[in-house]
């Protein structure tokens, strides 16, 4: 099979956390045997950032990293897309792309013999749904959504003939458990960017207070924080690192006592069901996880995979328990790795998607086993 990816950016993870899912994808697949070619925009938002802020030799180490995958670049205006789409079996269009680009890719369908699906893995259907509602999905196949709640709300409000729930998940093949620091020299360590204001009364509740009620030696990586933020973390006495190359992560999970996952509050209230990334980030590393409340409600995961903390003194209570008892916290991430193992991989997602491949009448798949993760 041949699949055929536009992607926001394959290369760079900054502010941009779909990168992990979407690579995994890409590894998987071609472990399979498939072609992937991916299309990422020339001097692309993120890619432009990560290289004013950290220069050429960002790029060079996620080419290290993943050496088996590459991007073409392309001008908007300048894309042909006859060649680039010619003999595609499977194409894949991320919602980060340009709407106009959407709707080409989506006329060329209608004279074409490829399958064109939609792939959504934010929020904006609920915080910005006049902005969705400005692609053209009319021609494609289907939408592959990251929620069951988010499939929902596409068959409700009819933007799409079909929809599938497609959850992301961990790319196993890098986010592993990496040999424990026997003294670890974190408490706690949180991966996050900052954003939009959608969680900045949370970070002070779940983070930031409960790490400087304990005096935990904490860490935090991400980007666009703004002064006040910066500020913040340094009165609780909480180190700032600055962004880290999303493959370096299961490192710097192996070097802390536990990890928190705080959602923002598009996920918590309006789209339950939906942890990001950064849950199966966590489980895959076996690092144990303490999250602020959302609402699993379709049972991705099993009670005592991670804890939850109601309030900021709940989490206080959790990070103090994790850090004096490190059985009970080895048990905790123990359980939370052998739950993503068994059901959170890129592998099953690629199983899944090639099972919806199927539906939609590429027979000449044949049934795959799906290999371990």
């Amino acid at each position: 099979m041949r699949f055929v990816l536009f992607y926001h950016s394959l290369i760079s993870d900054w502010n941009h956390g779909n990168a992990h899912f979407l690579r995994g994808v890409c590894s998987e697949l071609l472990a399979r045997g498939h072609v992937v070619e991916v299309f990422e925009r020339a001097n692309g938002w993120s890619l432009r950032n990560l290289r004013e802020a950290h220069g050429s030799e960002a790029v060079a180490e996620f080419h290290q990293a993943y050496p088996r995958l590459r991007s073409t670049f392309y001008e908007p205006e300048e894309l042909d897309l006859d060649p680039v789409l010619e003999d595609a079996d499977i194409v894949i269009v991320h919602e980060w792309n340009d709407p106009k680009l959407v709707a080409r890719i989506g006329r060329h369908r209608r004279h074409a013999a490829y399958r064109l699906l939609f792939h959504d893995t934010h929020h904006r259907a609920v915080s910005a749904p006049r902005e969705l509602e400005s692609y053209d999905l009319s021609e494609y196949d289907g939408v592959l959504a990251f929620g069951e709640v988010l499939r929902r709300i596409y068959q409700e409000r009819g933007w799409a003939r079909r929809v599938w729930t497609w959850h992301e998940a961990a790319d196993t093949k890098v986010f592993q458990p990496a040999p424990h620091v026997q003294d670890p020299t974190l408490d706690l360590v949180w991966v996050g960017n900052w954003g939009d204001e959608e969680r900045t009364r949370e970070l002070r509740e779940f983070l930031i207070d409960p790490a400087h009620a304990l005096s935990l030696r904490t860490r935090v990586y991400g980007v666009r924080y703004p002064r006040y933020a910066l500020e913040s973390l340094a009165q609780a006495g909480i180190e700032y690192a600055g962004w880290v190359a999303n493959f370096h992560v299961p490192r710097i999970f192996a070097e802390a006592r536990a990890t928190i996952h705080i959602p923002r509050r598009f996920y918590r209230d309006c789209l339950p069901g939906i942890p990001t990334i950064r849950v199966f980030e966590a489980l895959a590393c076996g690092i144990p996880l303490v999250s602020a409340p959302w609402d699993d409600c379709e049972g991705l995961f099993e009670p005592g995979d991670y804890l939850v903390a109601r309030d900021g003194g709940q989490m206080q209570a959790h990070l103090r328990d994790l850090c004096a008892d490190p059985a009970y916290a080895e048990y905790l991430a123990c359980r939370g790795l052998q739950t993503l193992q068994a059901r959170h991989t890129c592998a099953h997602r690629v199983q899944e998607l090639l099972t919806i491949c199927r539906e939609l009448g590429c027979h000449e798949l044949a049934m795959e086993s799906m290999p371990h993760a």
